[in-house]
């Protein structure tokens, strides 16, 4: 066995990763109960009920760390995953369980077909303009 300098009975290796993996943290999940639909820029904001003393018994730590950078700032699914450093479909998951538990709830963006169309608003502009 090559010398490292390290404990040689030491079990855990820093530059391995998390010791849990990501479906552990999901019990095997890959989505929700419910069927939500959660967009990488989708904003995930805590309710009232998710300052609640006695959620930590209920809640595994990672909920408890997406409620508590949440209630910070509202934050994206895309910046839970980078902050938390866990895959997307994990966060998705955990928010998805939160959302089902009424503790957050999730600002949705407007879908494209929705948004107005340029021409008709430079139109309007042009309207404006006119009188």
């Amino acid at each position: 066995m090559k010398e490292t300098g390290q404990d040689p009975h030491a079990w855990f290796d820093g530059e391995a990763g998390p010791v849990v993996r990501p479906y552990a943290m999901t019990r095997g999940r890959t989505e929700s109960g419910s069927r939500h639909r959660l967009d990488l820029i989708a904003l995930v904001v805590p309710e009232p009920a998710a300052g609640e003393s006695g959620l930590d018994r209920n809640l595994s730590p990672e909920h408890l760390d997406i409620v508590e950078r949440c209630s910070e700032a509202p934050q994206s699914i895309a910046e839970l995953a980078s902050g938390l450093d866990l895959p997307v479909g994990v966060i998705r998951v955990l928010v998805g369980d939160l959302l089902d538990d009424e503790l957050v709830h999730v600002t949705r963006p407007v879908p494209p077909a929705e948004l107005p169309d340029v021409n008709i608003l430079r139109e309007v502009i042009n309207g404006l303009r006119a009188l």
